[in-house]
């Protein structure tokens, strides 16, 4: 058997253009994708804070360090430049997986820059080692 459980999660990105004649997807920025684990073309979960929808598309990977967060196609009017977005990718996971798993996440502020970060699984592994010995 396996569980569903988040794998990938931009919080509080904010909008910074939408395409309307673009096919569809969501272009993110290709340095805030890598830092949570989203491929090129991956299936997302999307929720526009300022209204609650939430939407389906894939990512499309925009230029490094741009801090693009763009809506093509349909999702266009999902939302409008300078509203905030949670993304969310999920994995399937094994029993053993899923009892050492955690997501990846960043928390983005003024531009997209990055304001808080959580590398997922390995980070509870490193967070283990770097526990201090009580004695």
């Amino acid at each position: 058997m396996t569980i569903t459980l988040l794998k990938s999660k931009i919080h509080r990105a904010t909008v910074t253009g939408a395409s309307i004649d673009y096919e569809g997807s969501l272009t993110i920025a290709a340095d805030l994708a890598e830092m949570v684990g989203l491929r090129a073309y991956e299936r997302i979960l999307v929720g526009n804070l300022a209204g609650g929808q939430r939407f389906e598309t894939y990512v499309i990977l925009g230029p490094a360090a741009s801090g693009i967060i763009e809506l093509n196609g349909a999702t266009a009017h999902r939302g409008k430049k300078g509203d905030k977005l949670t993304i969310m990718a999920f994995g399937q996971f094994d029993a053993k997986e899923a009892a050492k798993h955690l997501p990846s996440v960043i928390v983005l502020g003024p531009g997209n820059a990055v304001v808080r970060a959580q590398h997922g699984s390995r980070s509870r592994a490193a967070a283990r080692k770097r526990k201090p010995r009580g004695g």
